[in-house]
């Protein structure tokens, strides 16, 4: 990589309130340290590190609404509660007194499992009482369980305002709460809420976005990630046909959506390869096509494999940034977002900008283990 121009990736970049000094953004992963659901100053200054090194916008680990089960594990941190936003006041300030802007992700994880078998004390709920196809787990929400999760959503956008976060993260990917209300196999419902069509499908995360939207007013920025892959089935697809896609997400931007996060395992596969071909457009570049919305890549961007090995407890080297410039250079999708690299190595953007590429670590699974 000693020759590789890297300009491209540190151009500004601004949507409605937001302006970025780059289009790097730090991708959100679980991290599972916050007892009781509150985040300390261990996560402040974790945080803070990854500002101080030159992230562009950080996406905070996953931290969850106010509602009964929202979480799988007991470490996952709360977005409600004097406790836990207090804890989060002081992880904006931290980045903020850094120069860095940030964005929490707000979460239901649904009637999806974690790998540590921890069970919540309330039934967990999801669009048809399904964790995967064909696997019951926990309760079918009826309708009053759907209007106070869409407020809760809510409610937690517009903390995060209040706390003087920079923007919002919707979590809408990978297989849970709003991912099963998108996934045909876990919404077996027959009210609004479910329907054959994936647009019909729709309708309960375009109600969260509306409610945000109203929560938030009209210049502070909407994320929402989105996937076509699963925890439970990494090769499931929720759009079969860029129509499908369009039919997916128009509806999330036309509610309020600026900015789609779109997840993928290996950011340089094309999503529809039988119509663009080996070197087509990714999913975010699809989603960029298909709505006209700002969108962010995402998926093992300067590793050597993906994110399943660090699942299997697998570390992963550096690797080039090549694919990446030439994708950002065709304006492809507008930001890219980092996560395991930057897991490791809180300079990892500072040393790309700089050219240090010798410099560069890859991603060490020692890093699940601490918050460096």
């Amino acid at each position: 990589m000693s020759n590789l121009d890297t300009r491209i990736l540190f151009r500004p970049f601004s949507i409605r309130s937001l302006e970025l000094k780059n289009r790097i953004v730090m991708a959100p992963m679980t991290r599972l340290f916050s007892p009781e659901g509150i985040p300390g100053e261990a996560s402040a200054a974790y945080y803070r590190r990854r500002a101080e090194g030159r992230v562009g916008l950080i996406l905070s680990e996953g931290t969850v609404i106010d509602r009964p089960a929202s979480r799988n594990d007991s470490a996952i941190p709360f977005f409600h509660g004097d406790a836990a936003l207090a804890g989060w006041k002081n992880v904006i300030d931290a980045v903020h007194s850094a120069g860095g802007l940030m964005a929490p992700q707000i979460w239901h994880t649904g009637a999806a499992r974690y790998i540590n078998g921890w069970e919540p004390d309330a039934p967990v709920e999801s669009p048809s009482g399904l964790d995967s196809p064909g696997d019951p787990r926990g309760v079918a929400m009826s309708e009053e369980n759907i209007a106070d999760t869409i407020s809760a959503f809510a409610k937690a956008a517009a903390d995060a305002k209040r706390l003087g976060f920079d923007t919002v993260e919707i979590h809408g990917a990978h297989g849970y709460l709003i991912d099963q209300f998108f996934w045909a196999g876990t919404n077996q419902r027959t009210d609004r809420y479910g329907g054959a069509t994936i647009k019909e499908r729709s309708r309960f995360a375009s109600e969260i976005v509306s409610a945000v939207r109203l929560a938030v007013g009209p210049e502070f920025p909407i994320i929402m990630r989105v996937s076509q892959w699963k925890q439970q089935d990494y090769g499931v697809r929720v759009a079969e046909t860029p129509q499908q896609m369009e039919d997916w997400l128009l509806p999330l931007v036309e509610a309020g959506v600026d900015v789609l996060h779109c997840s993928q395992r290996r950011f340089w596969e094309p999503e529809f390869p039988e119509i663009d071909g080996s070197n087509g457009l990714n999913c975010a570049g699809w989603a960029k096509k298909v709505t006209g919305a700002a969108t962010i890549s995402v998926g093992s961007v300067g590793l050597d494999n993906d994110v399943t090995n660090a699942f299997a407890g697998k570390g992963s080297a550096p690797a080039s940034l090549d694919r990446l410039i030439e994708r950002m250079e065709r304006e492809e999708f507008d930001l890219i977002a980092v996560g395991r690299a930057l897991m490791s190595d809180p300079d990892w953007v500072a040393k790309v900008e700089n050219g240090n590429y010798a410099a560069l670590e890859g991603f060490n699974p020692a890093a699940l283990g601490e918050l460096l």
